[in-house]
């Protein structure tokens, strides 16, 4: 990629966070539409499940792909592809006439959505080489992700209360259309030095892992567990047909030489953490305020306003600490404030006061804010350029991932003590245990954000980088 002036580095960083404010926004707008969609279409619990996760799981199903794929054939060119799909995928969604129908809308949505993100976070890194500049950039990054969940649910309740729930993907045309034209103008193209094979076992058996766990998770519940057990038993045995399959390939989808280095393994996990506690916490939050206290889907999306404003504050800042100071202050001020949220709600059930909810929302929104430029950073900072796209897939993935899983196993719980009883009479009782979970995913952050960023761990980034770089240079030498 040509060395960019100043003011064409911010375009292109502005036009890659458009792709995320549409993806960011579409799951924020959807959480406050729920109950809406529930009532229109006759959704169960577990349905509404699937109308976040079948888009997160096939996004996360296909982020890696999405990555080796843009650094082989073109960046610019997978993003535009992207934005077509995410698009389109959003009119037809405006259209389902039924939940099955609006599920696999959902699902082509994230076909589209899977060239986004992890290919804009590959463009950023490329773009701004310097350590300090890309960190300040990704800090941005994660600010767009606040302004998502700030606009979200004030968006998506005044288009729930006077247009309708369809009206939530509309809003997703508008900006899809000018970034593609943006793209086309603007974006530099920029590939890898040299191409990377495509690995389909490799991409089968990811999809067969997420699905199946996902399937089970969710559908545990309903069906009992007798019946989700071959669905667990499909991905236990895709996982290991992936760690034998995926070594032996020159060129893996999962090049699993990356999980050496200490921190990037930790910016995997902890991005499940989080990004399952914020699934968790939305799905929760957004059931509680207007199933059990009864608010409409615009006052529920004010309510959420303290936990969204802060990670709108927090997350450009916590891209300074990272550039200034490193991951860790940024990692244990994200672990304490998660934990300490979900724990209010676990112990003390905060939501049954106003206090304790504004407490509690805040709380998790500075954390939340703090938790995405550390976990972005560390994942690419540490490797290769050449491999870049593959290293943002792999923590996009996590993020998606994180997120499939928090709704899935704390609706699993919420549905299974709820049963058939009224959510207003049984809610609170039953979702301590979901919010015990969360509590768990703050103190993965926080345990994490230790252990993964003294000497120790950068000593094991350096190691890593300098083995993938003596490898690519010898497989350069063969080719």
């Amino acid at each position: 990629m040509p060395e960019l002036s100043p003011r064409r580095r911010l375009l292109v960083l502005a036009i890659c966070c458009m792709s995320l404010l549409i993806v960011s926004l579409d799951n924020t707008v959807l959480n406050v539409a729920l109950p809406s969609l529930q009532d229109d279409l006759g959704a169960t619990t577990s349905g509404l499940q699937w109308t976040i996760d079948a888009y997160t799981l096939v996004l996360a199903s296909l982020l890696m792909l999405a990555g080796s794929t843009a650094d082989r054939i073109g960046r610019k060119r997978v993003f535009m592809a992207g934005l077509i799909v995410f698009t389109a995928g959003s009119a037809l969604c405006s259209v389902a006439p039924d939940l099955n129908t609006l599920v696999i809308f959902r699902m082509v949505q994230a076909v589209g959505g899977s060239m986004l993100n992890p290919v804009a976070m590959s463009i950023i890194t490329n773009t701004f080489t310097d350590p300090r500049e890309r960190a300040r950039a990704i800090g941005v990054w994660g600010a767009v992700v606040g302004i998502s969940m700030a606009a979200g649910p004030l968006v998506g309740g005044l288009l729930v209360e006077s247009v309708g729930w369809r009206a939530i993907f509309w809003i997703n045309l508008p900006v899809g259309l000018a970034a593609l034209l943006l793209t086309l103008r603007y974006v530099p193209e920029s590939r890898a030095a040299r191409a990377r094979r495509a690995d389909p076992v490799g991409q089968g058996l990811v999809i067969l892992l997420f699905g199946g766990l996902t399937y089970a998770i969710i559908e545990a519940p309903a069906a009992g567990i007798a019946a989700v057990l071959p669905f667990a038993a499909v991905a236990a045995a895709a996982l290991l047909g992936l760690l034998v399959h995926e070594p032996r390939r020159a060129e893996p989808l999962i090049d699993l030489r990356f999980f050496r280095s200490a921190p990037f393994s930790g910016a995997t996990v902890i991005a499940i953490a989080a990004f399952a506690a914020l699934g968790g916490f939305l799905f929760l939050s957004t059931l509680y305020l207007q199933n059990v206290r009864g608010l409409d889907a615009l006052h529920a999306g004010l309510w959420m306003l303290p936990m969204a404003v802060p990670t709108f504050l927090c997350a450009p800042l916590s891209g300074r600490l990272v550039g200034s100071r490193g991951a860790r202050l940024p990692l244990l001020l994200a672990g304490i404030a998660m934990t300490a949220s979900a724990l209010l709600f676990a112990a003390f059930e905060a939501e049954t006061s106003n206090a304790g909810l504004l407490t509690g929302y805040v709380l998790f929104g500075v954390g939340f804010g703090m938790v995405n430029a550390p976990i972005t950073n560390t994942a690419v900072s540490g490797m290769p350029r050449a491999q870049a796209g593959v290293a943002a897939a792999v923590a996009s993935t996590s993020r998606q991932l994180g997120q499939t899983l928090g709704v899935a196993v704390v609706g699993a719980v919420l549905a299974a003590g709820i049963g058939s009883a009224a959510y207003r009479d049984t809610f609170v009782a039953a979702a301590v245990p979901g919010w015990w979970i969360l509590v768990g995913c703050g103190a993965v952050v926080l345990v994490l954000g230790v252990l993964t960023t003294g000497p120790w761990a950068r000593r094991t980034a350096e190691h890593t980088a300098a083995r993938l770089e003596s490898g690519e240079v010898r497989e350069a030498v063969r080719g």
